[in-house]
């Protein structure tokens, strides 16, 4: 039987870049840093003090005050992305059969921040007056995807994945297979995550994973470069509308992108570091090319999921590994963690969907703040500013904690 084509036909993105599609473009063209001092919780004590903060997001635009109670923060990030993305996909004004549109949207950590304040309230209050009914629904990961059903009443597949900073990815990746084999035609993917809190910044302090350039946050995330020194936590969410490609030619949709190829595999190594040679994210990286029948000298341009840490040089030896000769010779890599920092289990939900606005809009993203680039680290990184660039292809690497990963390749539609 042959495979079903993939359209993306919708986009929402919240970051600390800003609220909406076209303010996370527009700070990305620009090379705009959305890094700055931590102001969710007194950070003075710990050795890192600063984050990529959501600013200006009003839950309320999406969902009513009473209701905002039932849910985590990163919750409210997934119904307001989703919404986006759905308004954009022209999907409330054509939708599908319920049955035919699911919903895929993970997080990594979860209501970190709910739990952290449940618990605070039990202390205070004790079990009778301190832990609210709706404690259980606003913190669990899945809930994210149940809300979303639940708002546009999407009767498809409905769960959500937990795969680290792959969480994203994956979640676009499975939900592509899902339209592919024909068990809907449409799915919300993608992830969610907000965990600046004491507990998510002290547990990757004390990982000492974390950048602690607090006197220059701007600064602060700089992949592929001899200072880096950890990467800078952040906040928001990434959602897409993937859509049947016949579907969404046959009511005139906007396609964005075609996804085209899809890889995922593990490590089997470690539980925080890949080894040396980046053999999992090479093997990763050729099934997603083996998936969709693309060379690899097809490929334009990659958004790496260089972190700022020591990894960066590890994914920088497997994209050589996978790419050979073209890696020197048209193949452009960046970053953009460099300005939105990294999202976690969302990460892999903003910055595929930077891949494929690069490949629509003809533009590839830079990595900001390269000012000394590591020997080892010897790419194309499009350093420092926005490149105008038309390329066919496009791949988005996400890798996680537990040797998880994942690979996604877009290809550009005329």
């Amino acid at each position: 039987m042959a495979r079903r084509r993939i359209a993306i036909t919708g986009i929402g993105l919240i970051s600390p870049l800003g609220i909406g599609l076209e303010e996370n473009w527009q700070a990305v063209c620009e090379g705009r840093s959305g890094i700055g001092p931590i102001t969710r919780f007194d950070a003075s004590a710990f050795p890192t003090r600063i984050a990529g903060e959501v600013r200006g997001f009003d839950a309320e635009r999406w969902i009513p005050k009473r209701q905002q109670r039932q849910m985590d923060t990163f919750i409210q990030y997934a119904v307001a992305a989703a919404d986006m993305a759905y308004q954009m996909a022209g999907l409330a004004d054509d939708p599908p059969p319920p049955e035919r549109i699911g919903v895929y949207i993970g997080s990594g950590m979860g209501g970190l921040p709910g739990i952290e304040a449940c618990y605070e309230s039990y202390k205070a209050k004790g079990p009778r007056h301190g832990i609210s009914p709706f404690f259980v629904p606003a913190v669990i990961i899945n809930l994210a995807s149940g809300q979303v059903s639940i708002r546009l009443g999407a009767k498809g597949p409905n769960f959500s994945m937990v795969s680290a900073c792959s969480t994203g990815a994956h979640s676009i990746g499975e939900a592509f297979r899902v339209i592919e084999r024909g068990d809907a035609d449409v799915m919300i993917a993608g992830g969610a995550e907000s965990t600046i809190t004491p507990l998510g910044v002290g547990g990757f302090c004390s990982a000492r994973a974390l950048s602690s350039r607090n006197d220059e946050p701007e600064k602060a995330s700089r992949p592929f470069t001899k200072s880096r020194d950890g990467f800078v936590m952040s906040e928001g969410a990434g959602v897409m509308i993937l859509e049947a490609f016949e579907r969404a030619t046959a009511r005139g949709a906007r396609i964005i992108a075609e996804i085209v190829g899809y890889g995922a595999n593990s490590d089997a190594f470690h539980i925080t570091m890949p080894p040396k040679d980046g053999e999992g994210a090479q093997r990763c990286m050729r099934l997603a090319l083996d998936d969709a029948g693309v060379p690899p000298e097809a490929v334009g341009y990659i958004n790496a999921h260089a972190t700022s840490t020591a990894a960066d040089v590890i994914e920088t030896r497997a994209i050589r590994a996978v790419f050979g000769a073209h890696a020197d010779k048209g193949l452009a890599v960046s970053s953009t963690k460099s300005m939105h920092g990294h999202l976690l289990g969302a990460a892999g939900g903003i910055e595929t969907a930077i891949c494929a606005l690069a490949l629509e809009r003809g533009v590839l993203p830079p990595t900001i703040n390269l000012d000394d680039p590591d020997p080892e680290c010897d790419l194309d990184y499009v350093p420092h500013t926005a490149r105008k660039a038309q390329v066919e292809y496009a791949l988005n690497n996400s890798f996680g904690f537990g040797g998880t990963n994942a690979s996604l390749l877009l290809r550009r539609v005329e």
